[in-house]
């Protein structure tokens, strides 16, 4: 906990591992990822050259839903060969008020979404109700300044306010110096669960980038 309140007292992506593959059916995989991304992070290293309208000052997003990945204990399925209908414009729009845009949400689906067995309208009623089982730390909303603080204190700080996660259930990646990711490890029924070996890959910085809430 002593790291937990030191963040509570300042208020790479890691992507190697063992190789995708692409193309396999829809449904076949043993459980889920859910990646959640620092949003003004996400800006400062690609939303801003893109003119994001997630990244427009005022916004007040913390972490937002990159996705729900399907995932085997070694390695992950992408791009399934699916029958399912894909999500119309609507449905994409819908996704943005957890996932900061309408793009991210197709391109979710089309690259994972399409693994999980499910329509899209399942799919992403799945992905919303799987961020939603998530209790964020409340004192993200409060980063005023960016901080420079140690990864693992986001992760205690996840720990601290979600009783039923353990440290072997999450991880933070982080990319450019900066605090990337929370991943959470879920079973198909949502529930929290230990993570595959080439998904545990804590981010080790000291140092780590948490930029102002926008």
């Amino acid at each position: 906990m002593r790291v937990f309140a030191l963040l509570i007292g300042i208020v790479m992506a890691f992507s190697g591992g063992m190789a995708r593959a692409d193309g396999e059916k829809a449904g076949d995989f043993d459980y889920y990822v859910m990646a959640l991304s620092w949003s003004s992070n996400w800006c400062a290293l690609q939303g801003d050259a893109r003119g994001e309208d997630q990244c427009l000052p005022g916004k007040g997003l913390t972490f937002t839903l990159h996705g729900l990945w399907p995932q085997h204990e070694s390695g992950w399925p992408s791009y399934c060969r699916t029958s399912a209908q894909d999500p119309s414009r609507g449905q994409s729009a819908e996704m943005a008020d957890i996932m900061g845009g309408a793009g991210l949400a197709w391109y979710q689906w089309k690259k994972h979404g399409r693994c999980a067995g499910l329509s899209a309208t399942d799919y992403f009623a799945t992905a919303r109700k799987a961020y939603n089982s998530v209790q964020e730390p409340e004192v993200f909303a409060k980063i005023n300044k960016t901080l420079e603080v140690p990864a693992e204190v986001v992760e205690e700080a996840f720990l601290a306010a979600n009783p039923g996660l353990e440290k072997d259930m999450i991880t933070v990646t982080c990319r450019a110096g900066m605090i990337q990711e929370v991943r959470l490890c879920l079973t198909k029924d949502l529930e929290p669960r230990r993570c595959g070996r080439d998904t545990i890959r804590d981010c080790t910085l000291q140092d780590a980038v948490l930029g102002s809430v926008r």
